[in-house]
């Protein structure tokens, strides 16, 4: 599979709207459209957090309102600190500038002074204002995203203390997370490593172990990784993740991820999250790919574009944005939230990548245009991360948080950057 699309593509008629919005359908090429990104990505997204994010006292606030105000004696979560290690990094490889970088360092130096567990190895899941741990906890989701964010750094500076550090907590991770026995890997674990009885992200399921989520994210670490440290050991461990989203993950009936699952990975709920799936469908691409191992490439395109078929036919609204949550009967959760917005744009050109066939690339721009119309922020910079209609206050509490940071809709902008080329 090619990973861009051709220049034969920018012939294809896109809609935008000057200043990076679209409207009716006013025909412009696809070049247009990756302006509209790199214009998101380096004139909304970023500046907002290099204004807004940095803590005098070190690190990032943990929270931001939206207007970007940091709201005081916010803790400081993992995830937010690894996902602008990561996203900074990547806006560095991008376009080098000085404040990138810089941001990236900062990022990447308190992560190692502050969420670092000098005695145990792996990183804390929550500290409070001052960094000091509140939660000294190791989920695998958040070391998943250390794993993410140290590789990417690694490949933006050759910092080799970066990568040093991926491969130390790779080996952890390893000995520590890995199931010998079903494969896979136990994601709940006590400051020591010792493992916890249920998943503590495995929302409303008591007593699932193993969760698709965590795993999705594991994926694309060591995909990460392996770009930048190609190990054999290494491929055998993402070998085998590809794998298991193949044979257990995935329903082959339904062609949506499963969930929730036990130990022996029997899944314990049938709730659709159409986000991770159109997701999932762009990242099990890029693992295999990176991965370089041609059958299974080939295999697990065919999946991709199933997966892409199932949200396409079954998680869109007519307004071209992708719906939150589903069961078997139908739609369950409307929400529109603005991380499963951006990676409804990326999974469908990576559709259209696999496909040539042009539906998915218009649904990836109909679902640009709802991110312009209902997500950016035009006053205060950044996404709301719930949509805004007729002009009523957003149903968003945060522009930053523990959760949410400028990782899925900085990278969607990079990867519609890149794969319109």
């Amino acid at each position: 599979m090619k990973t861009h699309i051709t220049l034969a593509c920018t012939t294809l008629i896109l809609t935008l709207l000057a200043h990076s919005e679209l409207k009716g359908s006013d025909p412009l090429s696809a070049g247009a459209f990756r302006q509209s990104a790199r214009d998101q990505l380096q004139n909304n997204i970023l500046p907002f957090w290099l204004t807004h994010s940095i803590d005098p006292r070190g690190g990032f606030h943990g929270r931001l309102a939206l207007d970007g105000t940091p709201l005081p004696n916010a803790p400081k979560g993992l995830v937010l600190n690894t996902r602008i290690l990561w996203t900074f990094s990547a806006a560095h490889m991008f376009e080098s500038r000085p404040e990138y970088v810089q941001t990236a360092r900062r990022a990447y130096d308190y992560f190692c002074a502050r969420f670092w567990d000098p005695e145990h190895g792996g990183a804390y899941w929550l500290l409070d204002s001052e960094g000091k741990p509140v939660d000294d906890g190791k989920e695998l989701y958040g070391q998943s995203f250390a794993v993410y964010a140290l590789a990417e750094y690694y490949r933006a500076t050759r910092h080799q203390p970066a990568i040093d550090k991926a491969v130390e907590l790779y080996n952890l991770i390893e000995a520590k997370a890995h199931d010998p026995i079903n494969k896979g890997y136990r994601e709940t674990f006590s400051r020591d490593w010792t493992c916890a009885p249920a998943a503590r992200l495995a929302f409303g399921e008591k007593n699932a172990t193993k969760t698709m989520n965590a795993h999705l994210h594991m994926l694309e670490a060591y995909t990460n990784l392996y770009r930048a440290w190609p190990d054999p050991r290494l491929a055998a461990s993402l070998r085998e993740l590809i794998v298991l989203f193949r044979d257990r993950i995935l329903d082959p009936e339904t062609h949506h991820f499963r969930l929730f699952f036990d130990d022996a990975w029997k899944p314990t709920s049938d709730t659709i999250s159409f986000g991770h799936d159109i997701e999932g469908a762009w990242l099990l691409t890029e693992a295999a790919e990176v991965l370089g191992d041609h059958e299974l490439a080939k295999q697990i395109e065919q999946r991709s574009i199933r997966m892409a078929e199932a949200c396409y036919k079954k998680g869109l609204d007519t307004d071209g944005s992708l719906f939150y949550e589903g069961e078997p009967h139908g739609i369950t959760d409307k929400q529109k939230s603005w991380w499963a917005q951006a990676e409804t744009v990326v999974g469908f050109i990576n559709a259209y990548q696999l496909t040539k066939d042009e539906k998915y690339l218009a649904a990836a721009q109909k679902a640009w245009q709802f991110i312009l119309t209902r997500h950016v922020d035009k006053i205060h910079g950044e996404w709301f991360s719930a949509a805004v209609y007729d002009k009523r206050p957003p149903n968003s509490t945060h522009k930053g948080s523990e959760w949410k940071a400028p990782y899925h809709n900085g990278r969607a902008c990079l990867e519609i950057i890149h794969r319109l080329r």
